[in-house]
């Protein structure tokens, strides 16, 4: 695309471009560029970019010859206003890798571009990207950057003129999941297309997200070649832990110690400097303090290092300046494509026996297994990686990233959802780093692998971590880690308790549950506690007695697998007095079945005893008591009901105007309450109608209010404290005269000692609901609902759901809380509408995901009703987003 472009809009700052623009983002092949916008600034390295183009990308870009760039044109290409004409280069290091922009196309007063008369909504895109880095993925995450900045500036749509040869460019567009027009002419493709995101550009987005993520991490854990920077000769350092667990792990690779004092450590070649080793370095293990990583940073960027795993403390943990030192480390290493694990690491494991990597401060290591585990906690990794290998837990891949600085548990929910060697996904959390792409991830991976989590925490709230709304109850909590498919468990036992089961065992198809075993007493425990976790008890327990046969005992657990209305299996054993136990657990493997999952407290052994141990999957997991096994299959239930339960449809109501609501909340500066008349505005956007009302400032206008809404009318007092306390005190209904409105006018201006009353008309009765938004630090914007009432909230009765919703989420939560019949025709009550009320949770929804700057929201009284849902009042506050949001183009957060 030639650039004739127009000057700069007088009066604009080119360096003073919106922050929000630069990002750090991974590409197809794991490694990480810079975006932000160009300035001034640039100009030397858009020349130096320019003349390390070929001679065939200098003419697909600018339709000829083009060698160097004239003084005058560097300046109007690095010189923009960030409005009308905007470009964000790519930078690796300190070198510009790719270049996109697009200048605003002005339209004459015939409606065709290129006229000076006024401004258009559409714009020209065009982008470049050395050589060296294309198929890397650079033209489609610059076009998705682009796209965003045009919106935030009013722009509809982008043309951009390609030559018909310029298959790669060509492919960009095509392959954006946009609806692309095409026109040919003279060997030009003429392209244009509306840039609002479309459901195919979003999914496009985030299947690159995940492959470009989970392809990062793969690099981390799959190096060819490893330097320990900081390998030290003495026992009790860490740097001479670190290498000799990968020394004894038998890394398949070449490992080198960096030491200036010595020429070997531990019998390996030793290097001054890692600049000083011959070979390529994949991935260093920083062991030093603190106070030299710097140094130990630049030497690891000119060498080209790819990934860094830091086991150095002393930073975000120490205060103010080791976090401002932490986040200089995790730009620095992005800026020139190397992604981080820590500092303050434990560091990372793959088990995978053509890798053997052991890069981590843990001596002792479990078996390989199926389960991929990430903690944050160093010391509690070391304690996870010996209980695992105690308890016969095997483990895929372990990954302790400490401070979190860059990797997170977020990306490796990417890596593990296609990795083939991870079945099962564990996660200890002491907080979330972006809490709503954690739910997006968990919700997409829990589809085909378990998630188990601990989530510490609870109670000790970090300061920072304070949820802006009200809190959440811990039943609430549990529902929310439901509807992500994540299985939440309170302590690592039990979370080791379930990660056994469902590495092991098959998912159970239903909640029907048969008990086995030789001791009625144990027996009728299981069955309690299979009771009171709301599963159901297939036949009464089945007493084999104590001394019954192995052959015996195997028949009655064959008996019990092979019955139609049987789901699962509990076996409680104790060996009977001079009979090996040996015998019996040949028998129970012999009688158990590879598609109903089976639980044991065999010999009251915790793990995976050897005498139940089987090739690949089908080992039976044993516990100390039934109520722990009862309990790990209980969970495993709720998980295989959720998998198994329709997902619904992310359906977006119609009838929306998105651009109309920003307008109504943009760059909110502080917190602040919108008053009635932009809050009914706003719900109006998402189609959310108020009950007609007007403000009456006296008697005479409260009549003439009430005459022209129509008679019934509610009268009610400003004062919210008045307004919304449950014996209505501050609230006048089915007002029909005149006179009436006067004497409640009185009344409510003398309550509240204010001249200011409401005057609504009336909403058909029904039952009172109450529904809201909050911002929730675990789980980012809840959707809430309950029944309005002083029992529903003394009791808490409230369900809460994390945004996005499926329909079957929002059905879901008008159903969920405990008065929810009251809904659906109680006592013989007429069933209010429950659609309408769905199809409200839904409208607040689009509006959570669509305004981050809506930090709360009530809709108090709702109304529900045969007739409908009808919103009587609305409360919304405004505020700075949350600067961990999961919209817009990729980037890492």
């Amino acid at each position: 695309m030639p650039d004739n472009v127009p000057e700069d809009a007088p009066g604009r700052d080119p360096f003073d471009f919106p922050r929000s623009w630069e990002a750090d983002v991974v590409l197809s092949d794991g490694g990480t560029v810079h975006l932000r916008p160009i300035t001034p600034d640039d100009g030397e390295k858009l020349r130096e970019f320019h003349g390390r183009l070929s001679e065939r990308t200098r003419y697909f870009r600018y339709f000829g010859p083009y060698p160097r760039i004239p003084q005058r044109d560097l300046e109007r290409f690095s010189t923009v206003d960030h409005h009308d004409r905007v470009a964000l280069i790519a930078l690796l290091g300190d070198d510009i890798v790719a270049v996109g922009r697009f200048d605003r196309l002005h339209r004459d007063n015939h409606g065709d571009n290129h006229g000076d008369d006024q401004r258009g909504d559409s714009a020209e895109v065009a982008f470049v990207v050395e050589d060296g880095h294309q198929g890397r993925g650079v033209g489609s995450i610059l076009l998705e950057h682009l796209a965003a900045a045009a919106k935030e500036v009013g722009l509809a749509r982008f043309e951009a003129e390609v030559l018909a040869e310029n298959g790669q460019m060509v492919r960009v567009f095509r392959d954006a999941g946009y609806q692309v027009s095409r026109a040919f002419e003279e060997g030009v493709l003429h392209l244009e297309f509306a840039i609002d995101p479309t459901d195919e550009s979003v999914a496009v987005a985030r299947a690159r997200e995940q492959a470009a993520e989970a392809r990062s991490v793969h690099n981390l854990l799959h190096p060819r070649s490893i330097a320990v920077i900081g390998a030290s000769t003495d026992p009790t350092k860490i740097g001479h832990a670190v290498l000799k667990n990968l020394l004894e792990a038998d890394f398949n690779g070449p490992v080198y110690p960096v030491n200036a004092e010595h020429r070997a450590v531990r019998g390996v070649r030793a290097y001054p400097t890692v600049l000083d080793i011959p070979d390529d370095v994949d991935l260093a293990v920083v062991a030093v303090p603190a106070a030299s990583v710097d140094e130990v940073m630049d030497g690891c960027l000119a060498k080209g290092v790819k990934a860094l795993v830091v086991v150095s403390s002393g930073y975000g943990e120490t205060g103010p300046d080791g976090l401002s030192a932490e986040r200089r480390l995790a730009a620095e290493a992005r800026a020139h494509g190397m992604r981080v694990v820590g500092p303050n690491a434990l560091g990372v494991i793959n088990l995978d026996p053509k890798v053997r990597l052991n890069a981590s401060l843990a001596p002792k290591l479990p078996a390989r297994g199926r389960a991929g585990f990430f903690c944050q906690s160093g010391a509690l990794g070391t304690a996870i990686l010996a209980n695992a290998a105690g308890w016969g837990l095997g483990l895929s891949t372990f990954v302790s990233a400490g401070n979190r600085a860059d990797v997170s548990g977020n990306d490796l929910l990417q890596y593990w959802e296609t990795d083939p060697t991870t079945d099962v996904v564990l996660l200890y959390l002491e907080s979330f780093g972006n809490p709503r792409k954690f739910a997006r991830l968990a919700r997409r991976l829990g589809r085909t692998k378990p998630i188990v989590a601990v989530k510490s925490g609870r109670h000790a709230v970090v300061p920072g971590l304070a949820a802006t709304g009200a809190k959440v109850d811990e039943a609430s909590v549990q529902a929310l880690f439901e509807q992500a498919g994540v299985i939440r468990v309170d302590s690592l036992a039990q979370l080791f308790d379930t990660a056994l089961l469902l590495a092991h065992q098959p998912l159970p198809k239903g909640k029907r549950v048969a008990v086995v075993g030789n001791s009625t007493a144990i027996g009728l425990l299981a069955a309690d506690t299979l009771l009171a976790q709301g599963l159901d008890l297939a036949g009464y327990p089945v007493d084999v007695g104590a001394q019954a046969t192995p052959e015996e005992f195997a028949k009655a657990v064959q008996e019990a697998l092979d019955r139609s209305d049987t789901d699962a299996l509990v076996v409680v054993f104790v060996p009977p007095i001079a009979v090996p136990g040996a015998a019996y657990a040949r028998a129970l493997k012999e009688a158990a079945h590879r598609t109903k999952p089976i639980v044991s407290t065999f010999l009251a052994v915790e793990g995976i005893p050897d005498e139940l141990k089987m090739p690949g999957k089908g080992s039976i997991p044993s516990y100390a008591s039934p109520e722990r096994a009862v309990l790990a299959l209980a969970r495993t239930v709720r998980y295989a009901r959720w998998r198994a339960a329709p997902q619904g449809n992310f359906t977006r109501p119609g009838g929306i105007d998105v651009d109309r609501a920003r307008s109504i909340v943009d760059n909110p500066g502080s917190e602040l309450r919108l008053d009635d008349r932009k809050a009914v505005d706003l719900l109006e956007c998402y189609g959310i109608d108020v009950v007609p009302f007007r403000i009456a400032h006296s008697e005479d206008e409260a009549v003439e209010a009430a005459d022209e809404l129509g008679y019934p009318v509610a009268m009610k007092a400003t004062s919210e404290r008045l307004r919304h306390r449950t014996d209505l005190v501050g609230v006048r209904l089915d007002i029909a005269q005149r006179e009436s409105v006067k004497a409640a006018y009185h009344d409510l201006a003398a309550l509240s000692g204010k001249p200011d009353v409401y005057v609504q008309r009336m909403a058909p009765k029904g039952v009172s609901c109450v529904l809201g938004l909050q911002d929730d630090p675990s789980f980012g914007t809840l959707v809430w609902f309950g029944l309005s009432g002083l029992v529903s909230d003394l009791l808490g009765d409230r369900a809460y759901r994390a945004v996005p919703l499926t329909d079957t989420d929002a059905a879901e939560l008008v159903a969920a809380p405990k008065a929810a019949p009251l809904l659906t025709g109680y006592r013989g009550d007429e069933p209010a509408d429950l659609k309408a009320l769905q199809d409200l949770v839904l409208r607040l929804a689009a509006l959570a995901e669509d305004l981050p700057e809506v930090r709360s929201l009530k809709l108090e009284p709702v109304l529900a009703s045969a007739a409908g849902a009808f919103v009587s009042s609305a409360r919304i506050v405004i505020g700075p987003p949350p600067s961990l949001h999961d919209a817009g183009p990729r980037r890492l957060r």
